[in-house]
């Protein structure tokens, strides 16, 4: 989903972030880039924007590039969307090449937050607006969690609370409906620990299970890089050094914590009945349901990135039209699906 980040030490984008910094540093006493720096103009006439997503042949990043182009068209403007898979440096060269083709603004999903301060100065330098969708990114530094928040990027998508929340809340009705012993279930959060993005979901979940399931379950946090494989197989690692615990509730950052939490369960002998995973996303959890056959993963929080898409371009077109001023951020609705839902909630299942 929305949440993978691979870093890799690329030298082009270390050095163009060192030069960032160094514009940046609160020390230096030189001029913030700032999150709405570089003042855009209105547009009086035609609208051009780009739209550079990372893994963009992801079911979410498909379906939010779909959201994206039906809503620039609906809007009569020229939107151009970018894969950059998984490459920070691709970020900053089509940023550049965006710029250089007349775009007058960029949305964007960064695949690795380092890069932000750097995308934040080309598009200060170029007056072009600026905004992120999904994941945040910091003008000022490589983090988001650290970053003052008058240094954060406008973004639009989704509230990492408010999707924990809900996540917990099923969880916990789940798990009281199961009638578990809590001395005999432990509950697993999956995630990649460094997005900001996830570990506010993850926190959420914890916190609303505590407070809705009226018991006290001794949580296990893996860490992932939010990828199927990887959950899989750090939640098998982790069955296996907990043999006395007899039913599990998983929940993470995305469907592919979740999903490679219930795989690594079921391959470890658990049955349906003593497993409780409550995805985010409901584009993997819905496969599990198609099958009609019973399955641990019992629930999911259905985030549609089609109205992602759209919200984050008709943000773009206020601004640029009509002079708005970004919102901080804005949050596309959610709705918790199970088998007997998803498909009249319209969840895509690839």
């Amino acid at each position: 989903m929305f949440t993978q980040y691979r870093r890799r030490p690329v030298a082009a984008v270390v050095l163009g972030l060192a030069s960032v910094l160094a514009l940046t540093s609160c020390s230096s006493g030189q001029e913030s880039v700032g999150p709405d720096s570089g003042k855009a103009a209105k547009v009086d006439g035609a609208i051009s924007l780009t739209y550079l997503q990372k893994q963009g042949d992801q079911e979410y990043f498909v379906g939010e590039a779909a959201g994206a182009k039906a809503k620039a068209d609906e809007l009569g403007i020229e939107l151009k969307v970018v894969n950059l898979g998984n490459d920070a440096n691709k970020t900053v060269s089509e940023a550049q090449s965006a710029i250089s083709q007349k775009s007058n603004g960029l949305i964007v999903v960064v695949p690795d937050p380092a890069v932000g301060p750097q995308v934040a100065q080309i598009a200060k330098d170029a007056k072009v607006a600026l905004l992120t969708s999904d994941d945040q990114i910091c003008t000022t530094g490589p983090d988001p969690s650290s970053c003052p928040a008058d240094a954060l990027v406008p973004r639009i998508g989704f509230s990492g609370a408010q999707m924990g929340g809900e996540v917990g809340k099923r969880a916990a009705a789940e798990f009281k409906k199961a009638g578990w012993n809590p001395a005999e279930t432990r509950t697993i959060s999956a995630w990649k620990q460094d997005v900001t993005v996830c570990t506010d979901r993850v926190k959420a979940a914890k916190e609303a299970f505590a407070a809705d399931s009226g018991a006290s379950v001794q949580n296990i946090d893996v860490p992932t890089d939010n990828s199927p494989t990887s959950a899989q197989d750090k939640i098998a690692a982790t069955v296996t050094a907990n043999p006395g615990v007899k039913h599990w509730v998983v929940w993470g950052c995305n469907d592919e914590n979740v999903q490679g939490g219930v795989t690594a369960l079921e391959n470890a002998g658990f049955k349906a009945d003593d497993v409780i995973g409550v995805g985010l996303g409901a584009y993997l959890a819905c496969k599990n349901w198609s099958s009609g056959k019973p399955s641990g993963m019992k629930a999911a929080l259905f985030i549609n990135g089609k109205d992602v898409g759209a919200l984050a371009v008709q943000t773009m077109y206020d601004k640029l039209k009509n002079g708005k001023d970004f919102p901080k951020e804005a949050f596309a609705p959610t709705t918790m699906v199970d088998a007997a839902t998803w498909k009249s909630a319209g969840v895509t299942c690839g």
